[in-house]
């Protein structure tokens, strides 16, 4: 038996490796020539303290205090050369991926359609060659056939599955775009590089409300198959904003999924003035206070820059500080930039 451990670093990169059972996340990493931090590997030092974010372990009592204390233990904290895993973990680790002479994996896939299901959005489906691990958030760096351009997009299917899809804002002369609307062809091979990305779906503790923008649904449907897949006891609602009607997709997906679980939720909303759209106006006019939860509540939310930056002013305008907010800025032809506040 083994266990799937997520290495998080704090760059981003993502690496999943196999844990043994009574084996060690330190010695699992090593195993796998994956250097993480380490001194005495005793459980005295310290130095290979971490924080696992979801899963259960086991860390026995061979070790200090000094190491690690008891209030580090109740908030999360482990020492990676004593925690043996009796689940699957995610395990974030306060060092680069370089430090911890490792880096994000890449690997081949070959594209098995490329739909338009806008004018202004495509949808790109790959199939890998196994089953591509990652947290359900994240995302890969694509390379652009015939050049050496990189660009990296948030999966929109579910974690583990081999066939893969991305949704991709269609930018005039883009380089991705470009490909994609005129020279790509079923069969065609592309290398992808990742998971990396610290914006994931954590464990869901409470009600959870979704902010997404344009293509920034993309992580959110990983994050929905997901819980669809798992099941989830806490509400989740999606807000999902647009700028003109017909920047609106995947409607049809949402709906069955609102029909289907009792536990989800959506609305849409349109900013063009001129929209017929029910809803016009911005997400944060649709932020109600059921979906708040008096600030109990998790927070995540993708999109553009100018949406990042009008939803966090707006929460503290408003005085809220929800239990947890994650967030993803992205933008044509750049990397996401993700952070967590809260």
């Amino acid at each position: 038996m083994s266990y799937t451990i997520a290495l998080n670093f704090e760059d981003g990169v993502t690496r999943f490796i196999a844990c043994n059972a009574g084996e060690t996340v330190l010695d699992a990493a090593y195993r796998h020539k994956i250097n993480l931090p380490m001194d005495c590997s005793d459980g005295v030092c310290g130095t290979c303290k971490c924080h696992c974010e979801q899963g259960q372990f086991d860390m026995g009592e061979e070790y200090l205090e000094d190491a690690l204390t008891e209030d580090e233990a109740a908030a999360g904290k482990v020492l990676t050369c004593q925690m043996v895993p009796s689940s699957d973990c995610v395990v974030a680790v306060p060092a680069a991926s370089t430090l911890c002479k490792t880096a994000p994996e890449p690997f081949a896939g070959t594209v098995t359609a490329v739909n338009a299901p806008s004018a202004t959005t495509l949808e790109l489906f790959i199939q890998a060659e196994k089953p591509v691990a990652f947290l359900p958030g994240q995302y890969v760096s694509i390379q652009v056939p015939g050049s050496q351009g990189m660009r990296a997009y948030s999966f929109s299917s579910r974690p583990g599955s081999v066939e893969l899809s991305f949704l991709i804002r269609n930018v005039p002369g883009g380089l991705m775009s470009g490909y994609l609307s005129e020279r790509a062809r079923v069969g065609d091979q592309l290398t992808l590089t990742g998971p990396m990305g610290s914006f994931y779906l954590r464990p869901v503790q409470r009600p959870v409300l979704m902010l997404a923008g344009g293509t920034g649904l993309a992580p959110f449907l990983a994050m929905l198959k997901l819980l669809a897949e798992q099941g989830c006891e806490q509400p989740v609602h999606l807000i999902y904003g647009v700028t003109r009607d017909i920047d609106l997709v995947c409607v049809d997906a949402l709906e069955a999924m609102a029909a289907q679980y009792g536990w989800f939720s959506y609305a849409t909303c349109v900013a063009d003035a001129d929209s017929d759209h029910p809803r016009k106006g911005y997400v944060t006019q649709y932020m109600e206070g059921a979906a708040l939860n008096d600030g109990a509540v998790d927070v995540y939310l993708c999109g553009p820059p100018p949406m990042v930056d009008a939803v966090t002013g707006w929460f503290r305008q408003q005085g809220i500080q929800p239990a947890s907010f994650h967030y993803e800025k992205f933008a044509a032809s750049a990397a996401p930039l993700q952070e967590k506040i809260a």
